[in-house]
């Protein structure tokens, strides 16, 4: 039962970060990144597909490896965020819009205080 809800939680992943790919503010590769957790606990071949993977497999090891996250992946975050805060600051109402704005703030800080090997 466990095994089965940790495939479809990576399934469910990878399907997000696929989604990812083609919306500006869905992040891809923590998604995937999910995912190869989840598929390390219920399907070593799905794993090994997406670790083995030519674009996110070596962002997968970079995390697992050394908790590292690129500089490129840091800044395309960091615009992310930016580009977020600023959707809500001009779409909501304060004190409402400060929430997405915190968040963006904590979550940027989160991710430049990671290495980057």
């Amino acid at each position: 039962m466990r095994r089965a809800l940790y495939l479809a939680a990576g399934l469910l992943a990878m399907a997000l970060g696929a989604l990812g790919a083609f919306l500006p503010l869905l992040p891809t590769v923590p998604f995937m990144i999910l995912a190869a957790f989840c598929f390390a606990r219920s399907s070593p071949a799905l794993e090994a597909r997406l670790t083995g993977h030519p674009i996110f497999g070596p962002h997968i090891r970079r995390w697992r490896d050394h908790g590292a996250i690129s500089r490129r992946g840091k800044k395309a975050a960091t615009a992310a965020f930016l580009f977020s805060a600023l959707l809500a600051l001009a779409l909501m109402r304060p004190p409402w819009s400060l929430l997405p704005t915190a968040a963006a703030l904590i979550g940027g800080a989160w991710i430049w205080t990671r290495p980057e090997r």
